[in-house]
């Protein structure tokens, strides 16, 4: 296929490679470098496309990729006035997010929901300024999810929406344990309370706090120095993470992890529960199944990618969410073959 769009990943961990292996799947685009901190060893393992590093890299794709972390990697300190004035100049101070949308159009996976509102207005302001386009906080959830219960909301109004996720290996809480200092490695396990969602698919509309509606298994590999109670002290009571659930800290040895824990499997569901008319039952569920954690959230970044491509050579300009993008743009086909065969 002529005239392919141009991608590049920035961050080549389990997200990263599996942006690789998901451009098999969609033949008009190409991989053509990839940006890490980590050149050297990327290069051991990858020899047919460019490696470079943060500090010295060309600028070749059409869309970036980011396959950081959300609570040290994507999104840094910025403020508002800063990004006024100063020309951006450290992706580890300031985020790779706001760092990286000054020189491509990006796609992100940023996945803090409290902080996504932040984000997005700064990242607007910096693709904005370089005639950029950032598409962020784009995966399953944040992303998927997000656009189902924007639906559910406005197909059946005045309902009370319910997510669960898991069982399941969740990345960005996993990437989370490992930035704390003596953490060698970790995966932390989403788990439903399986009574909650058992009222919810009742109809009986139970008042949830996040405790209640999960709780959460984190497996630590920590150095052979490590204190093992302030590593789970911190664990336990990490903002955003894991301060608000019922959180069990498990010590196992790097063989057992590997061993045991070496599948990344997730899965979830977004119930609306709520009524028609006068006093009809109505409930609407989407759930997904994933036997690949990273791999199902790079398929939905490439699928970006190309939204993102589209939006820019429209010249729209700036931050964008999966919830302002129309459907189509995603989708490979055009919009002839997607009336034919996807109404």
């Amino acid at each position: 296929m002529n005239n392919k769009i141009k991608l590049a990943i920035i961050g080549y961990g389990n997200l990263g490679k599996g942006v690789k292996l998901a451009l098999e799947k969609n033949p008009d685009m190409e991989l053509v470098e990839i940006i890490t901190r980590r050149p050297d060893a990327v290069k051991k393992i990858v020899d047919d496309v460019p490696v470079f590093s943060f500090e010295k890299f060309e600028v070749i794709a059409d869309v970036a990729i980011l396959c950081g972390g959300s609570k040290e990697d994507i999104f840094g300190t910025s403020n508002n006035k800063e990004l006024d004035r100063v020309r951006i100049t450290d992706p580890y101070a300031h985020g790779q997010g706001l760092y990286f949308a000054q020189f491509f159009n990006t796609v992100d996976s940023f996945d803090t929901h409290r902080r996504i509102f932040d984000y997005y207005h700064q990242i607007a302001k910096v693709a904005q300024l370089n005639r950029h386009t950032s598409i962020i906080s784009a995966g399953w959830d944040p992303g998927t999810f997000s656009l189902e219960r924007v639906l559910a909301d406005s197909f059946v109004p005045q309902s009370r929406i319910y997510t669960f996720w898991g069982p399941g290996v969740s990345q960005g809480h996993s990437d989370a344990v490992r930035q704390i200092p003596g953490v060698l490695d970790a995966r932390s396990y989403t788990i439903p309370i399986k009574k909650s969602v058992a009222m919810v698919r009742k109809g009986e509309n139970p008042d949830l706090k996040p405790g209640m509606m999960h709780k959460r298994v984190v497996y630590v590999v920590i150095h052979k120095d490590a204190d093992k109670k302030d590593i789970e002290k911190k664990i336990k009571e990490m903002p955003n993470y894991f301060a608000d659930y019922n959180t069990k800290v498990i010590f196992i040895s790097e063989r057992v992890l590997n061993k045991r824990h070496k599948e990344f499997l997730h899965c979830g569901s977004v119930i609306l529960s709520g009524k028609t008319g006068k006093d009809n039952k109505a409930m609407i569920e989407y759930r997904c199944i994933w036997d690949s954690n990273p791999e199902a959230t790079a398929s939905i970044l490439i699928a970006c990618a190309r939204a993102c491509y589209r939006l820019n050579k429209e010249k729209r300009y700036g931050a964008f969410t999966m919830l302002e993008i129309p459907p189509n743009y995603y989708s490979i086909h055009s919009i002839e073959e997607i009336l034919k065969n996807y109404m």
